[in-house]
Order: structure tokens, then C-alpha cells, then sequence
């Protein structure tokens, strides 16, 4: 782990800086041992090479945590570029050798990762059978760090992102559905109208979900208040003002059983629904009147990348298999 010589100097390792550069995400030794595959003693060994390769203290070692020093905390920042361009630089190789082999790391948002997977993963074993789809289920931001920094080829989350960088491949888009306890009076009921959020008990999930985000915009644009959905909430009272509700749900199944026990009503994405009502006889389920709130599916991709056109007649194909399920299917171009 010495590191190689350039022109008479030292240059650092790759096994060097992933070894920095997991330490300084989880300032933990042990922690970004286990994150890379690598021995405690063997990271420890690898970092100490790397601040004599570079002649510059990294990190601050104390008995109960790791810190960065100011010079490692510029020299993170490059090591993770230099990594994601090596990344970047096997996966073009690997594209040059034969589309649709190799692994591909497929980020999903939990909202859709239960009720897409099945159909992403029938596409992949009958078409693309070469192909190692390895999946990863974490939150937006998360995926899109994963992204950015080539620890993620492609993701299928809701969209638009607007993030400079990364281009977006449309796949399709799904109504939201209103969900209710058994005697809730729009229970059932077909053409609600939006402006019903304005007085409903409305549960939502943790912070950090995408779908809280996009339920809250349906409020808004139902002209409702949102007081009651702020942090350390996950329910949007009734009345204009909101009343603060602190009922959490993590996922849409506690979510829905929290309905079921008659706590208030929910939105669910149309894909989402026969999964997550199945689970209970306590249920109805309402439809809004057109045009009803929806949410975009997309394909994820860092823009210009070296499998593209893999990920774009993937994002075709897929198109295709989503078909028989509750959603309206997109063109490329939308």
C-alpha cells in the first residue's frame, strides 16, 4: 500500500484514498472497514500511508472518534472525485465490452421499490440475462449521492429533480388515490375533489420521503394549510391552519395500517395500492376527479454517461412491461 512512483514522487494508492474517503463519510474506523470490505488494521495501515504519501495529517485520531483535519477535509473532497472518475472509467470499459453485462447498481426509492421491483426484475431475468442487477432501496438525497458519486449507476425515483448533472429518462405516470377506514365518509367515492384535503386528518410519512414532499404540494394546491406537517409530524390536520398531529409512519404499509386503525385517511400511488390494501379488510379506497394529483416515474442517469444508450433502451423496455399495471406510460420525449 505504498503507493507507485511518477517522475521520482510518491503517488497515493487507489486502495489508499477508498480507504480515506470511507473514513471520512462515517468518521469510524470500523464502520468504513466494513463499508469497503477491508480489514480494521488494513484501513487504519492504508490511511497512515496515504498522510505520508502526501506528507500532510488527514484525520484527528481520538479514543472516542475520528475527526478530519481542515487538510482532510479539501482532500476528501478530491479523493471521492478521483474515485468517481476511476468509476466512471471501469464502467466504460465494461460497456466496450458488451452491452448488458456486468453489474449494474439500480438505486429505488422505497415508495416504489415493493411495487416496480417485481417487473424490473422479471424484465432483467428474461432479457438481459447477463446482466448483474444489483439493487439498492435508500431515500432520494441518498440516491442521489450515490449517483453523483459513481456509487450508483441509475436510479428509479419520482422526478422532476432539477439537479444539475443528471438526466432524466420519463417512464410513466400514476394517479394518487385517497385510502380511508371502513366508515369514512368519502370512502369509496369516485370524482373527489381536491379541495376535500382541505379538511381531512391526512397522514403522512417521516421526512426525508419524496411522497411526503408530494403530498404536501397536493395540499397546497388544494388551497389547504400545512401546519400540522412540519418536522416531528407526519399527519396535516383538519381546517385551513392544520392541526399537529405527531403519528409517524417510516413506510407506506405502517402508514396504511394506521388508516386501517382509523388514525385519519392517506395518499397512495396508484401502483401502490392493491399491495399495501390487500393487507387489510378495514379499507376504502376513493378516486379523485379529473385531473387527479399524480406523480412522475422516472429512469435517473449522471448525464453523458458511458452506458446511456444501454439505460435508455432499458427505460424503453421497461416502458413496455409497465403496461398491464395502473399507471399511463410515457414516450421518451415526454
Amino acid at each position: 500500500m505504498g503507493g507507485t512512483r511518477t517522475n521520482g514522487r510518491r503517488q497515493p494508492s487507489l486502495a489508499q484514498l477508498r480507504a480515506f474517503a470511507a473514513v471520512a463519510e462515517h468518521l469510524h474506523f470500523r464502520d468504513a472497514a466494513a463499508a469497503i470490505g477491508m480489514s480494521q488494521p488494513a484501513l487504519s495501515g492504508a490511511v497512515s500511508a496515504l498522510e505520508e504519501v502526501l506528507g500532510v495529517t488527514l484525520l484527528e485520531r481520538t479514543t472516542r472518534k475520528v475527526l478530519l483535519s481542515p487538510a482532510g477535509e479539501r482532500l476528501a473532497v478530491r479523493a471521492k472525485a478521483v474515485l468517481a472518475e476511476v468509476g466512471a472509467l471501469m464502467e466504460e470499459a465494461e460497456a466496450a465490452r458488451a452491452p448488458f453485462t456486468g453489474a449494474l447498481r439500480l438505486g429505488v426509492i422505497p415508495t416504489v421499490a415493493p411495487y416496480l421491483l417485481p417487473t424490473v426484475l422479471d424484465l432483467v431475468h428474461d432479457r438481459y440475462p447477463h446482466l448483474d442487477l444489483q439493487v439498492h432501496e435508500e431515500q432520494t438525497a441518498g440516491l442521489l449521492d450515490g449517483l453523483t458519486t459513481g456509487r450508483l449507476d441509475l436510479l428509479l425515483l419520482a422526478v422532476p429533480l432539477g439537479v444539475p448533472g443528471v438526466a432524466e429518462l420519463p417512464l410513466f405516470d400514476e394517479d394518487f388515490v385517497l385510502v380511508t377506514p371502513l366508515d369514512h365518509w368519502l370512502g369509496g367515492r369516485e370524482g373527489i375533489p381536491r379541495q376535500a384535503l382541505r379538511e381531512l386528518n391526512l397522514l403522512l410519512l417521516d421526512e426525508g420521503h419524496c411522497l411526503r414532499d408530494q403530498a404536501l404540494d397536493i395540499c397546497r394546491e388544494a388551497g389547504r394549510g400545512i401546519s400540522g406537517a412540519g418536522r416531528g409530524s407526519s399527519a396535516a390536520g383538519g381546517g385551513r391552519q392544520g392541526t399537529p398531529v405527531t403519528t409517524t409512519a417510516a413506510g407506506l404499509s405502517t402508514l396504511v395500517q394506521l388508516v386501517a386503525g382509523g388514525l385519519g385517511v392517506t395518499l397512495l400511488p396508484r401502483t401502490a395500492v392493491r399491495v399495501e390494501t390487500s393487507r387489510s379488510n378495514q379499507l376504502l379506497t376513493g378516486y379523485f376527479a379529473d385531473p387527479a394529483p399524480t406523480r412522475r416515474i422516472a429512469f435517473a442517469m449522471r448525464a453523458g454517461a458511458a452506458r446511456g444508450t444501454e439505460y435508455e433502451e432499458l427505460a424503453e423496455a421497461l416502458r413496455e412491461a409497465l403496461r398491464p399495471l395502473p399507471v399511463r406510460v410515457l414516450g421518451p420525449d415526454d
